[in-house]
């Protein structure tokens, strides 16, 4: 596409109320009423407004901005969001069929239960003349590049049914239980990607790349998979020991635990879940898992909300997807775990103290050097004083959290936010910001 077209720094914001005015006009027009006008929203600035439930079916809104953006629930059927920027749009159950995704950036977006079907999700790029007149590639907001990038979205559930996205990046992508029969994939990259429970049945997926990808229960028949890339992708057979294999129930388990815990070691038996699969165990917040030692367990998409976990070992752990709102995870170890895309929403991963009589109070720091939390959510989450040497946080959100001493030495922080953070103490190199 070539075009006289502003720079995306320099697309001034529209206005909610500009923006229901041109949404009644639409409605009008769809239904063929005097007075009506499609919507024609090319290079704006529509940055966090509020489209849910609205109709903008055969809308276009080439190359604009909906950073932030509310678009739950809305009809966008056949819609161009061509070379647009959608990161972190609230696009959940919104229906999606036949857009125009070419070259539109994605990056932690939430589109869980959206349907798909038929989109378009190839390269494609904004073209201008320079000042000499010689054809440039436009820059986007959010980075150069032609693919469609969805990484880090949510995407669970979503219907993609013949989409065409080849070359698309869905690297850290929620994509558990989507549908992505006979669509084509070939070289697209699931890099990190939870594909659990996927239907891809009669995709073509030559020369994609699965690498270090979740595939439990996917399914893929008739796939087209010549050159694909599967190193490390995690399969059924790589999640670990069975629960039932131990003979008892978790109740009893735990009984034993916690009279051992009770007595410190002396009577009873630390409960040792040391590479166990823990996804499918129900309700498995409301057990006391204090103390344990989990290394290397499998959580992958737990429901964890306020569970106790203090002073437990969950080094290497797999926690992605998993909701840990609230969750007191004090004390606890967890060196090199994985945190993809969890939420972490006001958890505890502060010290636990410890008193004796007559002695200094000992502190026990929470350890999660090494840990991978990308796109995870740590919003309001008290992480005083914890380990963070070597993590992870790229695009993760820790706003309003306090991070007083923490030590984020060597940390990943590309476009991690940490708007309202408390930081007094705190060892952090801003400059990676």
């Amino acid at each position: 596409m070539e075009h006289t077209v502003p720079d995306p720094s320099t697309m001034a914001p529209m206005s909610q109320r500009e923006l229901d005015a041109i949404a009644k006009r639409h409605r009008m027009y769809l239904n063929g009423e005097m007075g009506g006008a499609r919507a024609v929203l090319q290079y704006r600035n529509l940055t966090g407004l509020d489209f849910s439930e609205k109709d903008f079916s055969q809308a276009d809104f080439t190359a604009s901005l909906f950073r932030d953006a509310n678009m739950s629930g809305g009809n966008f059927n056949s819609a161009s969001f061509f070379a647009c920027d959608l990161r972190n749009a609230d696009l959940r159950d919104a229906n999606l069929c036949r857009v125009d995704f070419r070259g539109a950036y994605v990056s932690g977006a939430d589109l869980t239960g959206a349907d798909m079907t038929d989109a378009d999700m190839r390269e494609g790029k904004v073209m201008r003349r320079n000042q000499d007149g010689t054809l440039e590639d436009r820059k986007r907001s959010g980075g150069t590049g032609a693919k469609t990038v969805f990484t880090g979205a949510k995407l669970r559930d979503t219907n993609m049914a013949g989409v065409q996205a080849n070359q698309a990046d869905f690297s850290d992508a929620d994509m558990t239980g989507v549908v992505l029969k006979d669509t084509d994939l070939g070289g697209a990259s699931f890099v990190g990607a939870n594909l659990a429970e996927a239907d891809m049945s009669g995709a073509d997926l030559t020369n994609s790349n699965m690498r270090d990808s979740v595939m439990t229960g996917a399914i893929m028949e008739g796939v087209e998979d010549q050159g694909m890339i599967s190193f490390g992708a995690i399969t059924e057979a790589d999640m670990g020991n069975k629960l039932e294999n131990l003979g008892k129930g978790l109740s009893e388990l735990l009984e034993e635990h916690m009279f051992w815990v009770s007595t410190a070691g002396k009577n009873g038996r630390k409960l040792d879940l040391t590479d166990y699969d823990l996804r499918d165990v129900l309700e498995l917040r409301k057990f006391p898992l204090t103390a344990i030692d989990a290394s290397g367990a499998t959580f992958i998409g737990q429901d964890l909300r306020e569970a106790e976990m203090q002073s437990g070992v969950f080094d290497r752990s797999d926690f992605r997807d998993c909701n840990m709102g609230g969750a007191d995870l004090r004390g606890s170890s967890f060196k090199y775990a994985v945190f993809t895309r969890a939420n972490l929403k006001g958890v505890k991963l502060c010290p636990l103290e410890f008193k004796k009589e007559g002695q200094e109070s000992r502190l026990k720091r929470v350890d999660m050097s090494g840990s991978i939390m990308k796109y995870s959510n740590f919003e309001s989450a008290d992480l005083r004083d914890c380990i963070l040497m070597g993590v992870d946080l790229s695009h993760a959100n820790l706003k309003n959290a306090d991070l007083r001493r923490a030590d984020l030495t060597g940390a990943i922080l590309e476009e991690t936010n940490l708007d309202g953070a408390k930081l007094d103490g705190t060892v952090i190199d801003l400059n990676d910001l």
